[in-house]
């Protein structure tokens, strides 16, 4: 595995770059308090036919955090700014949670780029401005550590808590090694998304994916979304919590292959 760096955009953002670099494009976005660690286990399934990119959004992982004022428009133009730097035209966007946010901006700043879209439990508007203050406060004043088991109990199934102790503790450390200013920065940037009037004029193949447990975006709050997406398809995962590509990361990668290949996006 290479691992890569390229400054972008007013920050520096960490990347990987799997598989044939003239075959179609896969791109993974990850969600709020991760980093690209969590496709771990999806990226080996597409790598041998698709040149697979990843990579950490600012204030993540071993990105940059920046100067700016966070966005969704911002985190899409990272995105933008990294397919220029690898010479990307066109990608499959596969994102999740904030993930699925910016990968819905991408296609709307730059439809041309995008040639289908995988939308794993998001939504066009994720909570309301009440509770992401509510959280941001407590972050800003006592760091994430302050609200991670509860935000662990959202993002994984208590069949997994039981079951998987090891790893769930390494995934809260993920959580909170998360730097406060990256994590706040983008609470913000999901609170004043919506992206409702967008997801109608959507006009690539559309793939919604939901564990059936996610207490973060519901079934109910992406079957929704589905429902508002032009020819989108919907699909559940079955005992799985917001994070699907950690707890069932077979058949997220089985419907992920099945979409592009129903709508011969390679």
């Amino acid at each position: 595995m290479t691992l890569h760096v390229a400054q972008l955009n007013g920050t520096h953002l960490h990347y990987a770059d799997f598989g044939p670099k003239e075959a179609p494009v896969l791109v993974f976005s990850n969600s709020l308090g991760t980093d690209f660690r969590i496709w771990s286990d999806v990226v080996p399934v597409f790598a041998g036919t698709f040149r697979v990119v990843t990579y950490d959004a600012r204030g993540h992982g071993l990105s940059g955090i920046g100067d700016q004022d966070y966005s969704i428009d911002l985190h899409a133009r990272d995105l933008m700014a990294l397919l220029d730097h690898l010479d990307i035209k066109q990608a499959i966007v596969c994102g999740l949670s904030v993930g699925g946010l910016i990968a819905q901006k991408l296609a709307e700043l730059a439809p041309a780029r995008v040639r289908g879209l995988i939308l794993c439990d998001t939504a066009p508007k994720i909570g309301d401005s009440a509770g992401w203050n509510a959280r941001i406060e407590a972050i800003e004043k006592g760091g994430i550590e302050i609200l991670a088991d509860a935000i662990m109990e959202r993002w994984l199934s208590p069949d997994f808590h039981k079951n998987r102790p090891a790893e769930t503790a390494l995934y809260r450390d993920m959580l909170v090694r998360t730097p406060v200013a990256g994590y706040a920065g983008t609470c913000k940037a999901i609170r004043d998304a919506d992206l409702g009037a967008q997801a109608k004029r959507l006009a690539v193949p559309v793939l919604c994916i939901c564990g059936t447990l996610d207490l973060a975006t519901p079934p109910d709050l992406v079957i929704a979304m589905a429902k508002r997406i032009p020819g989108a398809e919907m699909a559940l995962i079955d005992g799985a919590g917001h994070l699907p590509c950690l707890e069932k990361p077979d058949e997220l990668s089985r419907l992920i292959d099945g979409f592009i290949k129903e709508k011969k996006l390679v």
